[in-house]
């Protein structure tokens, strides 16, 4: 198993008691679909190793408490503190038509309802609540809010992202003015 054809499910955060669970968080969607969760990929020095969860228990916010089989210390547990959680992209639920998965769109062609053609999709980005398309464009780098009155529709077999960015967003990016230092400045 690789990265490849894996999507990222989350982290382990910490421990949990001594008897070698660990804390993880679910970055997905929706956690709640990860309740009866048999298998997870646990990435150790940038190989995919298989874990079987010996009980898992979700918890608020994303989190879930979860038993390992063999992994019976707090010693144990601290060894992959740190560590991504990876599940196969087979497993993800088949998506409507105009929906899409972040890892999808990489490498997606950027077209913008007015300005036409702006750039690649290099990486999607989870922060605190926004998510954001990074793109390259005219040696900028670009982040698009995912929100759905700014990404209208990925076209899969054309393997393009139609959007409609928001007034001076561009520009937002282009202008190095605010970078120099004015003549008069002491």
């Amino acid at each position: 198993m690789t990265q490849d054809n894996c999507y990222l499910l989350g982290y382990i955060v910490r421990t949990h008691g001594t008897a070698g669970n660990v804390v993880i968080y679910l970055d997905v969607d929706y956690p709640e679909d990860y309740g009866d969760l048999e298998t997870v990929y646990v990435e150790i020095k940038g190989e995919l190793v298989p874990y079987f969860v010996d009980e898992i228990n979700l918890q608020k916010q994303s989190n879930a408490i979860v038993t390992f089989e063999d992994i019976d210390t707090i010693e144990k547990a601290q060894k992959l503190v740190g560590s991504s959680l990876y599940m196969p992209l087979e497993d993800l639920a088949e998506l409507g038509e105009d929906e899409f998965y972040y890892h999808e769109i990489k490498g997606f062609k950027v077209v913008d309802q007015t300005k036409g053609d702006l750039g690649i999709v290099r990486e999607v980005y989870s922060l605190n609540g926004q998510d954001l398309i990074a793109m390259d464009f005219q040696g900028s780098e670009v982040l698009i809010p995912t929100a759905n009155d700014i990404v209208i529709k990925a076209d899969k077999d054309a393997k393009s992202l139609l959007v409609n960015l928001p007034e001076g967003l561009l520009e937002v990016y282009l202008d190095n003015s605010s970078d120099s230092i004015p003549d008069d400045a002491d």
